[in-house]
């Protein structure tokens, strides 16, 4: 069985051009046919840049997936009002939970790591989306925290995000003793930049996925540049064997 996983920042609908057009993410996710997709920068009736709308809501309903949310930052005075990370699933979701990475309480923008819980007809699957900071020191705190999550779970794992980092760095290195970074194995002479989405120069976005799966291919679907800053990753994945089954 062959799943297809993206990860996408998608700057709260609001592209390169500075036009506000979720639409656009609507057909960049529907034309790559993906099945999980973990998204960064979404916004639940969280300000006027987004007109208030529940986005991840707007997505779901548009795509006909399964959502969860997982909020990074939140208003105090306004119920509900609050951006950060989510995912789409065309799997049954079985449960989620949304880590805050707030060791810097008020120092920093926020910044959290959904973990989902999905059944698929082959396995069950643990997912992570996340949204990293771009500061050094607090970048390898929420790196840590993630990690020993990651080396926890008992379920093949798929790590998706924006990681504000470039491949080959420390950071970089730590997370791939644990898990193999999609690019990096299927094509070491391909970059795959996805920063900014109209001539990209850097890759700040990630799959990582644990050693049950082997990597079918790699692409960054281009069919709408202007959607967003960020240029998708996706890729297909098809599980080796699901962790404790037989090995008859």
């Amino acid at each position: 069985m062959n799943i297809k996983v993206m990860t996408f920042n998608i700057h709260h609908g609001k592209g390169i051009d500075r036009r506000l057009d979720l639409d656009r993410i609507v057909h960049v996710i529907k034309e790559s046919q993906a099945d999980l997709i973990g998204l960064n920068e979404v916004d639940r009736f969280f300000s006027k840049r987004s007109g208030y709308l529940d986005q991840l809501s707007y997505l779901s309903q548009q795509l006909r997936m399964e959502a969860v949310f997982g909020a990074a930052y939140s208003f105090r005075w306004r119920r509900e009002s609050e951006f950060g990370n989510a995912l789409l699933s065309r799997y049954p979701i079985k449960s989620y939970q949304n880590h805050l990475l707030d060791f810097y309480r008020g120092i920093i923008e926020g910044r959290s790591l959904l973990e989902v819980n999905i059944e698929t007809n082959q396995s069950p699957l643990k997912i992570f989306v996340t949204h990293l900071s771009l500061n050094p020191l607090f970048h390898r705190r929420q790196t840590q925290f993630i990690l020993k999550k990651v080396t926890h779970a008992k379920e093949p794992v798929i790590l998706l995000g924006d990681w504000n980092m470039k491949p080959k760095t420390n950071a970089w290195y730590q997370v791939t003793r644990y898990l193999t970074d999609v690019c990096e194995e299927w094509n070491r002479a391909d970059s795959f930049y996805t920063f900014p989405s109209i001539r990209p120069t850097i890759r700040l976005d990630y799959i990582f996925v644990s050693r049950d799966f082997h990597i079918t291919s790699v692409d960054i679907p281009q069919m709408l540049p202007r959607a967003s800053d960020h240029l998708p990753l996706m890729a297909t994945l098809t599980i080796y064997k699901a962790k404790g089954t037989d090995t008859d």
